[in-house]
């Protein structure tokens, strides 16, 4: 199967997963678990449940965005520190992060695209005009597109070559990382 049916099958996967009663976060990462080759059982989508609704209906970060975060984490994220003492390891680690190849930039990508295409990462944001009407036909359809596309990013970027996406400039960050 060609990388783009792959991302193609992912997507679909997660849109029915939503219809079929998934929370954003969980439409996301079974969508990828189910139709990647990544190492966890099934059972790990337990790890995506309260992140749905910005984490438990708190209105924080897409559930989307966790699910995509997460499955990207189960291929191209840490198992370990890294060896050494002290300093070192907190050293070693820091590099890790944000270096070049650094995994932040790799995870700092999730979010951008998606405020790049919807104006904002947050639930609560992204939903207000439904929060009166919250299970409304229109909240569905819309939260569906954002879950569509995060779990083809998702599987987009498990895809990718880990060492170009980590050595991508950081797009907006909580440091004001600049390239």
């Amino acid at each position: 199967m060609s990388t783009e049916e792959t991302i193609e099958r992912v997507r679909l996967r997660a849109r029915k997963n939503f219809s079929r009663g998934y929370n954003c976060s969980e439409a996301v990462f079974e969508a990828v678990l189910s139709e990647m080759d990544i190492d966890l059982p099934h059972e790990a989508m337990r790890f995506a449940t309260g992140f749905g609704g910005g984490v438990g209906l708190y209105g924080g970060t897409c559930g989307a965005i966790t699910g995509a975060t997460l499955a990207v984490s189960a291929v191209h994220g840490r198992t370990s520190l890294p060896e050494g003492e002290g300093m070192e390891v907190t050293q070693k680690s820091k590099e890790e992060f944000y270096g070049r190849p650094g995994l932040y930039r790799i995870f700092n990508q999730i979010p951008n695209r998606i405020a790049e295409k919807y104006g904002e990462t947050l639930c609560g944001e992204l939903t207000k005009q439904w929060q009166k009407d919250w299970l409304c036909r229109d909240h569905a359809l819309s939260c569906r597109e954002i879950i569509t596309d995060a779990a083809g990013m998702a599987a987009e970027m498990i895809l990718a070559d880990k060492d170009e996406m980590a050595n991508k400039p950081f797009g907006k960050n909580v440091e004001a990382l600049e390239e």
